[in-house]
């Protein structure tokens, strides 16, 4: 089973990431180490002892939906209980309303945990805190004192409700409607699907937010408005009060995290008799909705970024755990009488390496993506637009190489278990199944990739990204000048990955800046894993030239076994449009 890793993800964030200059420069007042090991310690301790153990019943029982209303998996509500009572809801929450105002590096490092031990009950708080970021910077001040104390505690969830069934990712379709009633709030009709824990039995109420076009908007995505919907009216008290007209009318089926309801929401159709039109109220200004929405949206990818180092993390403890035991032939370094544990074959050993050196980059790269985001919110002037680039930059690398690691680790688990891996009882195939999702969610890695290209890398008038490279190669050359044999031959092939890095990256924005953007386009998705790549090799090596020989050598291992893939992906973004071009177009019938 599952048991946190709070040891090395305390390394990551101090040594790789960041936090312990940042600690040391008094960026986050008094909070110091100890706090930080502290907070990690119980983290881990209640997702290992509190969350682990109900997974497998969440897998198999799942949400169910009786009368518009879902049931959690046994024992599920009652540790959601323990888990706002621990006052984990609000780690990272605005202090004015609850929240212990904590670093985003903190909260990330949890929602890992969280994720590792039970996607499915990851996902939800996940939503919840998104929320609250959205509200406490767009909200009006009437709407923050009535929602948020609630939502930052936990005692309320909140949710994102963006698409519908012909939109899909292109928001700028979106039909949903809202009407204003003329008494400050608005009249909200439409249907809404795949939103995450949109009916549950967590809370006695559910704070929606909700895209949809007012009467006069623009078309597009310029005449989208964003609107609170509750499921449960609120008073100027704060006591509940009557039933809005919101309902689930369905959850999915789906491949994995069936303890997560996937809800198809209906807003304005009479339920329960109630008039129709569920009452709403706007958030931000009219028409400027996606903007709104956006700061939710950005919270949520790197949170998704997290549930796929989350699941890369638990499918490679149970993989490793399996090969130790598992006994199958003859090893050569195995002196004991009898087949030796699978963990002494060489290919094993590659795989296990693999999914070892993925899940760290993987984790690396989020943690500073966090880290940024703090400083940003820390500094000022020049300096905050520095971090606020870099976490831009960050984002959908964050969100899409974590998520696909999370799939390609969690693959590699269940061929590690063999024939075994295949079978449910095992457990491996639950985290390839609960996997799968995370690339799809909150913009599909496809998405993530032209953001990069088209949005991050014009950055800074394009020199951001140049900058971080430079960051990059300083990570080799200190390599370099440390002497230490155990890096092998780290340092030239990161210099080999970085020089590939670059000259992609000059394509790219040559293509952009001279009309070319379609080829650009056409290599983008290769390109994103071309600099995680790259970047993880460095933040590899910025943890071994901090820590201990087994950190040195699973940097050599991926530079010297991994590493040289980025030559062939800067193959592909630098010449591969033409080819493409030409094959897809047998490919196109309408």
């Amino acid at each position: 089973m599952y048991r946190a890793p709070v040891a090395d993800i305390a390394f990551t964030l101090k040594h790789v990431a960041g936090l312990r200059p940042a600690l040391e420069a008094g960026v986050f007042g008094d909070l110091g180490e100890d706090l930080v090991d502290a907070v990690l310690e119980e983290a881990g301790r209640f997702a290992t002892e509190e969350v682990a153990p109900l997974y497998q019943i969440g897998d198999e029982t799942g949400a169910v939906l009786k009368d518009a209303a879902v049931t959690m998996p046994p024992g599920w509500k009652d540790l959601y209980r323990r888990w706002i009572e621990g006052g984990w809801n609000g780690l990272s929450g605005p202090e004015e309303f609850g929240g212990q105002a904590l670093p985003n590096m903190l909260g990330v490092a949890a929602l890992e945990m969280w994720n590792s031990a039970a996607m499915a009950f990851g996902l939800g708080p996940t939503l919840t805190m998104g929320a609250v970021e959205a509200l406490h910077k767009h909200a009006s001040d009437d709407l923050k004192a009535k929602y948020l104390a609630k939502l930052v505690s936990g005692e309320w969830m909140g949710t994102m409700n963006l698409t519908e069934p012909q939109a899909g990712s292109d928001l700028a379709a979106l039909r949903s409607r809202a009407e204003p009633a003329g008494d400050g709030t608005y009249r909200i009709f439409g249907q809404k699907i795949f939103i995450t824990y949109g009916e549950h039995d967590f809370t006695d109420n559910i704070v929606h937010l909700v895209l949809a076009r007012l009467p006069d908007a623009p078309a597009g995505t310029r005449g989208i408005s964003l609107f609170l919907v509750p499921k449960f009216l609120v008073g100027d008290d704060g006591a509940l009060g009557a039933r809005n007209d919101v309902f689930c009318s369905g959850i999915e089926h789906k491949l994995g995290i069936h303890a997560s309801p996937t809800c198809t929401m209906i807003y304005g159709d009479g339920f329960g008799g109630t008039k129709p039109g569920a009452i709403g109220w706007l958030v931000g200004q009219e028409n400027k909705g996606l903007a709104c929405m956006f700061t939710m949206m950005n919270n949520a990818r790197l949170a998704v970024g997290m549930q796929g180092v989350a699941v890369a993390e638990a499918a490679y403890q149970k993989a490793l755990a399996y090969a130790n035991e598992r006994r199958q032939g003859k090893a050569a370094d195995y002196t004991c009488e009898g087949m030796a544990p699978i963990v002494h074959h060489a290919d094993v050993q590659r795989n296990l390496l693999t999914m070892k050196a993925l899940t760290e980059i993987a984790r690396s790269i989020s943690y500073c993506c966090a880290h940024a985001l703090d400083m940003a919110h820390a500094a000022e002037g020049d300096a905050a637009c520095h971090w606020q680039d870099r976490a831009n930059l960050l984002t959908p690398l964050a969100k899409a190489f974590s998520t696909d690691t999370g799939v390609d680790v969690a693959s590699i688990g269940v061929q590690i278990h063999g024939g075994m891996g295949f079978i449910e009882e095992t457990g491996a195939a639950a985290y390839y199944r609960d996997a799968r999702i995370a690339p799809i969610y909150e913009g599909t890695n496809g998405i993530q990739a032209i953001d990069l290209v088209a949005r991050k890398l014009p950055l800074g008038g394009g020199a951001h990204i140049h900058g971080y490279i430079d960051e990059l190669k300083a990570v080799a050359a200190e390599i370099r000048t440390s002497n230490l044999p155990g890096f092998g031959r780290s340092a030239d092939l990161l210099d080999r990955a970085l020089a590939d890095v670059v000259e992609a990256t000059r394509f790219l924005q040559a293509c952009t800046a001279d009309g070319g953007m379609e080829t650009a386009l056409a290599g983008a998705t290769p390109y994103l894993r071309l600099v995680s790549l790259a970047a993880g090799g460095a933040y590899l090596a910025r943890g071994g030239l901090a820590g201990a020989e087994p950190r040195i050598a699973l940097c050599r291992f991926f530079a010297e076994n991994l590493l040289g893939e980025t030559a062939a992906l800067k193959d592909r973004v630098v010449g591969g449009a033409d080819s493409l071009a030409a094959a897809a177009r047998a490919l196109v019938t309408a």
